[in-house]
């Protein structure tokens, strides 16, 4: 078996050194665009030989001007006869799309005849329509970005274009991350999702429900996580890679091993206090990142109970009076189902967008 490479440097390596030469030879004169985006955990740089077993391999995107999609049958044919078997230990041939399994392709031996390799073609704006759902980056309206996979805007966000005569990477620019008065939202959505919750560790776990503190806690804890990736600017991943994401950020360590700590807690005296400085330290960072007025991180009673809490609801009242005058001043402060795991049905899903912006008007 080949020696594990990460994908990006083996796509790299595949287009500069076998795609690039056998389209210059061919089509001199050719204006596009390639590189490596979208799907994949190689995009993320989280691939590992797990990873290798589907849809992953020598690959690449090949952007085309809409007066030269007529050439895709003339490529494809080039693509096939001129590429070779294997690329450092690897099959460049792939095996037709399964129409059992949502058209994935494996990577299949081939000792003769024409390779089928792992080639998307595309234009710009047909690319951007069938991930995003929608190619007018320069016009997407607050409640739009709402309707996006954070997860598909992150992976664009990490494209890497080998060459980029169609200027691809700029147009993606335009997403580079959330404008202002949609990140205060998300911003504010987090405080006051964690806030709903922030009594019911310590209340579960005194009436012996250990289990519903523990799941209270979690959720708590992913609110946070999230909040750690908006304060950082940064797009989240869905939930394979998110634990892994956030361990990255830039944020301080004692809050990420807080929060860690309150997860893997036992019970909940081992997560109440934890849990309640992961809040504290939160706090801290929106305060001193100046975003609203100071908002207390001390952390008191909840309403004279024996409940640890930091009311994490004043500070998402404090953002939200920044959304005044906003298309989102009124928006449900509910975040995107990106936010949900198990809702990739509908984020995941460019088709239904339209139904996911009626949520927050």
């Amino acid at each position: 078996m080949a020696e594990f490479i990460k994908g990006k440097e083996l796509c790299r390596d595949f287009f500069h050194q076998i795609a690039q030469p056998c389209i210059a030879r061919h089509f001199p004169r050719l204006r596009y665009s390639s590189g490596l985006l979208g799907y994949g955990s190689d995009i993320l740089g989280y691939d590992d030989p797990v990873s290798t077993d589907h849809m992953w391999g020598p690959r690449f995107y090949l952007f085309l001007q809409e007066e030269d999609e007529g050439l895709q049958p003339q490529l494809e044919e080039i693509f096939s006869r001129e590429f070779p078997y294997q690329f450092r230990g690897y099959s460049v041939h792939f095996s037709p799309p399964d129409p059992n399994d949502a058209g994935v392709r494996h990577a299949e031996p081939l000792s003769q005849g024409r390779v089928n390799p792992l080639v998307f073609f595309y234009t710009v704006d047909s690319y951007l329509d069938f991930y995003l759902g929608t190619h007018q980056l320069e016009q997407l309206t607050s409640i739009q970005w709402l309707s996006l996979s954070e997860h598909r805007l992150l992976a664009l966000s990490l494209a890497e274009f080998y060459t980029d005569q169609l200027h691809m990477a700029q147009r993606l620019e335009k997403i580079r991350y959330y404008p202002q008065d949609v990140w205060l939202y998300l911003l504010a959505s987090n405080w006051y999702l964690a806030a709903e919750e922030q009594a019911f560790v310590k209340r579960c776990g005194s009436t012996g429900d250990e289990l519903g503190s523990a799941l209270a806690c979690s959720r708590i804890a992913d609110r946070l996580m999230r909040l750690g990736f908006l304060y950082c600017k940064r797009y989240a991943p869905y939930s394979k890679w998110f634990g892994r994401a956030f361990q990255e950020l830039p944020l301080p360590q004692d809050l990420k091993e807080a929060v860690k700590t309150a997860v893997l807690a036992g019970s909940t005296q081992q997560r109440e206090q934890p849990l309640v400085y992961a809040q504290q330290r939160m706090a801290h960072l929106h305060n001193q990142l100046g975003l609203t007025e100071p908002v207390s991180e001390e952390i008191v009673p909840y309403f004279g109970r024996d409940i640890s809490v930091i009311f994490a609801d004043r500070i998402a009242q404090a953002i939200r009076r920044k959304l005044v005058g906003t298309p989102l001043e009124k928006a449900p402060l509910i975040g995107t189902l990106s936010q949900v795991p198990n809702f990739t049905n509908l984020y995941e899903d460019v088709g239904r967008r339209p139904q996911v912006e009626q949520l927050y008007r």
